[in-house]
């Protein structure tokens, strides 16, 4: 049956009035239901991908995962109601109403509706996107704590795209809407996500001499990504492609026309069978892609390959445990182990499918390109902290591989970044030469101070360290590292035993671990059944190494395990957050 808002009424076979009117009600899809197209068999995956309202969403990157909750809130106030409007604002809607309303009753063509619906390209649809680094004339993307917000806000301004989103937000608001209307879905995160936006399943990177990342192209490869996963049969692919179905809101790229993407068939992506339905190249390359390093000279407009590398891209797929706030796993769900025989020649029958193997490409390396081997090995290792507020300590180690001696010039830069690795500010540069002999290894310390980096760091906290090495006769070698901060923390107790309908004293406290004052501090509040809205609390200013400590009170309207999230905020730390279960 067609979802959505039904009349009911009620007919006497006896009489010749006209029927009488119960009411309305809304028929949703039914996960608990074996005949229904999203019917899950395992119960506990029901109550984690359809009635819970809290999730955790994982971002960082590969070396540094960190977490966060969110309020995904499908069952508050007026979320209903707004889900239902969205699929009437939808460009299939307005084009053809009747057409539109019979696919209601599939959840492939909802998703695909909704994932273009949940960004603002093209259909003035919840959210518009924002990766510039400034996000004035709205909210930060990295500020939102739950999804009602956003829908209520959309909805208030009389269906006015809500400023501004990135992937996560985009993700949980598709989370919220497909499971308030049944469909169990959840957040993915990929980190060290491929954007490759020519379809040849290959993201290329260019750097300069001086070692700066340019903006070259428009493959790039995203810190991490996330996307959602929705449970639903493919009638149209046949049985063994059903199961969980990647949707993704953001706008990358378009499909049919439009930014929307999916349902792709998760077991479609590991097997290499990019020719079906929907975007399956896309989110094959996403976790699968090549990734090749070019050295640019703008000079003479040539390009050198630095080095390729096929088992970068696609790692730490992650999702929320089932019951628990734990980590899952999942990258084997979407590819054969890395650089195994079975994993290669899955990338080499996509490719053949998607006719790439046959085709010349004059951007590609030659054989003699990628098969060359560096004189030289280098990283950079960790040689302190890694807070915001504390200067950046690292060590630069290179290693001779030769059994000659060898002379290496290098030059290194440091730029502030979005989690998309797009560059914003340099922070810092430098270079030396020197000389290895036979198979020495020597290391370089490094030290970026905080006054350095402070003003300008992004809200992501990310760093880009880059050192290019010209070896005299050899090749260049490139060593990177992408560096996160972590904010300080903040500490919610909860000071009184929480009873429906009692006022629960909280206390929120904030420590300034740095030696100058912060100001424009603001806290924000929000929980389901444990307050109204949100709650929004301005703070003094801190003196450097002042606690701060804010004291509110909640008052819970139902039972069960609730979660209170907190986001705080100041002119030099941005959106520190954290949660805590209360048990009402």
């Amino acid at each position: 049956a067609v979802i959505g808002r039904y009349k009911l009424s009620v007919q006497r076979t006896s009489s010749s009035s006209s029927p009488a009117s119960l009411g309305t009600f809304v028929l949703l899809f039914n996960p608990w239901s074996a005949g229904d197209d999203v019917f899950m068999p395992n119960k506990a995956e029901c109550e984690e991908y359809v009635l819970e309202e809290f999730g955790i969403i994982f971002g960082g990157n590969k070396d540094h995962i960190n977490s966060f909750g969110w309020n995904f809130g499908q069952f508050q106030g007026d979320i209903l109601n707004i889900c239902l409007s969205m699929l009437d604002r939808s460009l299939n809607y307005r084009q053809d109403p009747v057409t539109d309303v019979s696919h209601r009753n599939d959840p492939k063509y909802l998703g695909r509706v909704l994932s273009a619906m949940v960004n603002a390209n093209d259909d003035q649809g919840v959210l518009l996107g924002n990766w510039s680094g400034n996000y004035e004339g709205g909210k930060s993307p990295s500020s939102w704590t739950g999804s009602g917000e956003i829908l209520q806000n959309w909805k208030e301004s009389g269906f006015k795209p809500v400023r501004y989103g990135q992937c996560w937000v985009f993700a949980a608001v598709l989370t919220t809407v497909l499971r308030c209307l049944g469909i169990p879905t959840r957040t993915v995160t990929n980190f060290s996500s491929a954007h490759d936006a020519d379809g040849n399943l290959r993201v290329d990177e260019f750097y300069d001499a001086s070692g700066n990342h340019l903006e070259m192209g428009t493959d790039s490869i995203w810190n991490f990504h996330v996307w959602n996963e929705s449970w639903f049969s493919r009638s149209d692919l046949g049985p063994s492609y059903s199961g969980w179905q990647v949707l993704d809101a953001t706008p990358q790229e378009e499909s049919g026309g439009i930014y929307q993407c999916g349902p792709t068939s998760r077991t479609a992506v590991k097997e290499g069978e990019v020719e079906l339905d929907f975007d399956c190249p896309f989110v094959f390359a996403e976790v699968n892609a090549d990734c090749m390093y070019w050295n640019y000279d703008p000079a003479a407009a040539k390009k050198t390959l630095i080095f390729s590398k096929s088992t970068v891209i696609g790692q730490f797929i992650s999702t929320k445990a089932v019951g628990r706030d734990d980590r899952v796993d999942i990258t084997n769900d979407y590819k054969y182990e890395e650089g195994s025989t079975k994993e290669r020649d899955i990338f080499k029958k996509a490719r053949k499918k998607l006719g790439l193997e046959d085709k010349f490409d004059p951007t590609a390396p030659t054989p003699q390109e990628i098969d060359q081997k560096p004189d030289i090995s280098g990283k950079f290792k960790v040689a302190g902290p890694l807070e915001v507020g504390k200067d950046l300590k690292l060590i630069l180690v290179l290693a001779n591989l030769q059994s000659d001696a060898k002379t290496v010039h290098v030059n290194m830069t440091a730029w502030s970044t979005l989690y998309t690795r797009r560059p914003v500010h340099e922070i810092w540069k430098d270079s030396i030469s020197l000389t290895l002999s036979p198979k020495e290894e020597k290391q370089f310390p490094i030290k970026i101070s905080y006054s350095e980096y402070q003003q300008q760091l992004t809200r992501d906290n990310m760093i880009q360290v880059t050192g290019l090495c010209h070896v005299e006769g050899g090749l260049q070698v490139l060593v990177q590292r992408d560096i996160i901060l972590d904010n300080p923390a903040i500490d919610i107790q909860v000071l009184d035993e929480a009873k429906v309908n009692k006022e629960v004293n909280v206390e929120v406290v904030f420590t300034n671990p740095i030696h100058t004052e912060v100001k424009d501090c603001v806290l924000q509040v929000e929980g389901n059944d444990l307050l109204r809205g949100i709650l929004e609390i301005n703070i003094p200013p801190l003196k450097a190494s002042e606690k701060s400590s804010i004291k509110f009170k909640l008052i819970p309207s139902e039972t069960g395990p609730k979660h209170l999230l907190v986001n705080f905020s100041c002119d030099k730390f941005a959106d520190i957050k954290t949660f805590k279960m209360v048990n009402v």
